[in-house]
């Protein structure tokens, strides 16, 4: 009786687990059939992959398709991955969350070196004019000119104070970057040595690392633009340099391996528990920001649930993740068009996955 009940309660599962799939499927069909979505999806529960679909193409040129060997320009999901390591140099008592810039970075020259802290460039709260994320000087900074990062720092991240620091977010890459050069200065060590003796190399991320702009890297994507309405017609955005995004969009990855990384920060891998609770305590006077996430409660469908996310985006290439914090469910979703609104798709796909859990 008891073995007919456990074999009763297996096929019900597999049943549900089919339903969940074809639910999800769904929803990822109409967005390759609407809008030309084109990438990876994955979703895990408690670090097992339960769902993971490649579609499209990753490279144009040559009609390369994606797949399990891709890996994708991640942009600002990077600077989850510098919020880490500033959070371990705090474990390690070399960084004050509450100490200025200039504690680390003497050499910088703007006019936050003395009132802007760690804790403030960690929620874009700094207050800066934002030179870096100003239209009018975004070609510059990013495409026409390979910076050296303190040149760059100088010429666009230092600029006069127009809030008080910690009472506005504003979003930016300079306050990231800023926190970059800081590392470099903390340990002595460039930010990509940092990076991969403290998180890629300990966690095995093997298909994950920073990138240059001449690198080489076998089975990186392409990123392509929309081409006005018509979500069928891409074209290859404007050469830049990746180098100058530094710490704050520099990297590339994949979906199992930034579920690596995932799993590493939720489950206490690389940080204690209690500093992974500091990370992750959001500000709600500042939109709900948390160090490398924004955080808040909120509900998907019928589900109630606790939401943690990042997002990345450059140059046609998008990245979105997400972690249900109190049912340890991760979706991320990599994607080299622009033709889709990942915010809206994942809220769609987790609401077909949570409906049968």
């Amino acid at each position: 009786m008891k073995l007919f009940f456990l074999s009763f309660l297996l096929t019900l599962a597999s049943i549900f687990s089919y339903a969940q799939k074809i639910k999800v499927d769904k929803v990822i069909d109409s967005c390759i059939h609407d809008r030309n979505f084109n990438g990876a999806v994955l979703i895990a529960k408690r670090g097992k992959v339960e769902y993971l679909k490649y579609t499209g193409i990753a490279n144009r040129h040559y009609g390369i398709k994606f797949s399990n060997k891709t890996r994708f320009q991640i942009f600002s999901v990077t600077k989850t991955f510098t919020a880490v390591l500033i959070m371990q140099l705090y474990e390690q008592g070399k960084i004050n969350l509450d100490s200025t810039i200039s504690a680390y970075y003497p050499e910088y020259k703007g006019e936050a070196a003395h009132k802007v802290t760690i804790r403030n460039l960690l929620t874009y709260s700094s207050g800066r004019y934002l030179k870096e994320m100003d239209l009018k000087f975004i070609p510059e900074a990013y495409d026409q000119n390979l910076w050296p990062v303190d040149t760059f720092i100088n010429r666009y991240c230092s600029e006069k104070l127009i809030d008080t620091p910690g009472t506005k977010f504003n979003y930016s890459n300079g306050d990231f970057i800023i926190l970059g050069r800081i590392i470099e200065k903390v340990t002595k060590k460039s930010f990509q040595d940092v990076l991969q003796e403290n998180i890629l190399i300990p966690l095995k991320m093997h298909n994950t690392n920073y990138l240059h702009h001449e690198d080489i890297v076998p089975d990186l994507d392409e990123g392509y633009y929309n081409k006005g309405n018509n979500v069928d017609s891409l074209i290859m955005p404007t050469n830049h340099y990746i180098d100058n995004h530094f710490s704050a969009g520099a990297m590339y990855s994949d979906a199992q391996d930034l579920l690596i990384f995932d799993q590493a920060i939720f489950n206490h891998l690389i940080l204690k528990k209690s500093t992974v609770d500091l990370m992750l305590t959001s500000y709600p006077k500042l939109g709900d920001v948390a160090f490398g996430f924004w955080v808040y409660p909120k509900k998907i469908g019928k589900t109630n649930t606790l939401f943690a996310e990042r997002q990345g985006g450059g140059y046609g290439n998008e990245s979105n993740w997400v972690h249900l914090i109190d049912k340890d469910i991760t979706l991320i979703l990599l994607s080299n068009t622009e033709t889709v609104d990942l915010n809206k798709m994942r809220l769609a796909v987790l609401a077909a996955y949570l409906d049968h859990n």
